[in-house]
Order: structure tokens, then sequence, then C-alpha cells
């Protein structure tokens, strides 16, 4: 669970990567932190555009549009390869996304197909605009793509993450196709090299299959002073959805922080008295989907 970079930091991370920075208006309170959570952070995402020319593409960033109030991503990167940084917070440009998706963002491993857009987006990622048409035609500078590597790089170490914590649009939400014009697999390595770590796995899209997931252990199970990798797993998909109440961890001992995220659970799905004590039954379990690790 990351804590979500403040707009100093940002500036000081961004432009420690060699990147030039452009403040936008008030961008440092530009936010939609009214409409719902910011936090915690787990990723970045990749957009295009869709819209040429930057100061035209930068305001429409900055304001968004009927229907669709900005700020919609967090910075614009313009094909110069300068970043514009238009919001700080919340922002409208993940949306609903795959819970799967996420999971393996959290958990830093391949990534499943994008099938199911039930999760907001908008909580867990920065998000970065490139200038471009989005047809397959518009060019991709090299200066824009060292940006994006160097932008994605920069968060990324900041918060210990590898290269697996960033993922393309069409990578989140079942029928987008952003960013086109190149693979989110080559940008990936790129970013792996900046960081210094080796290359990354290939990517591949595996055939779609139901995952597989722990089966209910049992309310037995949970005591205080069990230890077990499930505990771990679920403390893991606790926080991927918002509920965790962990100091440090999770780890593979059940606490009382294990208790107190699962309440929090258990009261997401409005579970409520005695079936909203924090040790898990069969129902919340179940919605939970435990990665088997």
């Amino acid at each position: 669970m990351a804590k979500p970079i403040s707009a100093s930091k940002m500036v000081e991370l961004l432009r420690a990567e060699g990147l030039k920075v452009h403040e936008v208006r008030n961008w440092r309170t530009h936010n939609r932190n009214t409409k719902g959570p910011w936090g915690p952070a787990n990723g970045v995402m990749i957009h295009h555009t869709v819209t040429s020319g930057t100061a035209a593409s930068v305001d429409i960033c900055y304001d968004g549009y009927s229907g669709l109030p900005g700020p919609l991503c967090h910075g614009v990167i313009d094909k110069k390869g300068e970043v514009h940084l238009v919001g700080n917070g919340r922002a409208n440009h993940a949306g609903l996304g795959d819970s799967d998706v996420l999971r393996a963002v959290v958990d830093e491993s391949v990534l499943p197909g994008d099938n199911e857009a039930d999760t907001d987006g908008n909580r867990h990622f920065y998000g970065f605009e490139c200038i471009n048409l989005g047809n397959g035609k518009d060019p991709w500078p090299e200066a824009q793509k060292e940006a994006i590597e160097k932008v994605a790089a920069a968060i990324c170490r900041h918060h210990g993450w590898s290269e697996r914590s960033v993922i393309g649009h069409k990578e989140w939400q079942p029928g987008k196709q952003d960013p086109r014009g190149f693979t989110m697999d080559g940008m990936r390595k790129r970013i792996a090299d900046r960081l210094g770590g080796k290359d990354p796995a290939p990517d591949p899209r595996p055939t779609p299959s139901k995952p597989s997931y722990v089966p209910f252990p049992g309310a037995d199970f949970f005591h205080l002073g069990q230890k077990s990798p499930i505990i771990t797993a679920m403390g893991r998909r606790l926080v991927a959805e918002g509920c965790g109440h962990y100091e440090e961890g999770p780890g593979p001992e059940w606490t009382e922080a294990d208790r107190k995220s699962y309440r929090a659970w258990q009261h997401k799905l409005h579970f409520r008295g005695r079936d909203a004590d924090g040790i898990p039954g069969k129902a919340s379990w179940d919605k939970l989907k435990v990665p088997v690790s």
C-alpha cells in the first residue's frame, strides 16, 4: 500500500529524472477528491490524448469537458518530451477496469486479459496523457517516449515498484486501445533498463481462463498465532480493495490488523453486526477472490 506522492515531491522526482516540468495553473489543488477516494497508489497508467497541439491538449486535460470534468490525468507528456502537470489527487483518467489486472499490478505479476470493468482505477493509478492522435499514424517522437519512460521510472523508483507497476489504459479497461503506436511490453523494458533491473519477462496474453482462488479455509482457521501464506495473500487483496488497516505488511501471521482490515471488507459488502466481526465467512471470502500463491 503506497501513499500518493505529494505535489512538491512529484515535481522534485520528475526534475531529478531530467525532465522539463511545467506547472499548469492551480494543478496542486486541482483534483476530483470530493467525488471519491485517492489512494492507495498502486501503479502508473499511460494514455494517448486523441488530440494534437500542446496548448489545446493541456487545456482539455486540465479542464475536462461536458460530462467528464478535469483533471483528466496527473500530467500531459508533449511531443517534445516535456511534462505539464495538471492535477494532484484523484483524476478522471482510468475509469472502471478489471480487478484481476489491479491484483496483478499490486503483485507485479503477468497481466491477465482485461475482461471486466468492476474496479475504480481513478483511485489506484497515476495517469499520464501523451499527446497523440491515436490513429496508428501519428508518430511518437523518441523524446516523447523517453519522457514516458522517465516519468514512470521516477514514480516506480520512489515507491519501490518495478516496471510491472506500469500499464496502458488498453490493459486496464476492455475496449480501450491507448496508447496506440508502441507496445507496453517495449515500454516496460525501457523502464526496467532505467531502473537498473533485469529485463522483464515477455508478457504474453494468456488464454482467458477462470482464475484459481483459495477455497474458504473455515472460520476457525483465523485466530491469533495462525501463520500461513494464505493470510498474506488475503491481506494483499484487502489492500487492493481499499480495506487495508496495516501499518506494515500484510504478513503471514493473523493479527488484529488483519481482523480490522477484513471487517472493513465485510462493511464494504454491507454486512453488519455479527456478520461483520472481522472473521472471514464463506460468502465474503468467495467475493474477495484470494489467489492461490
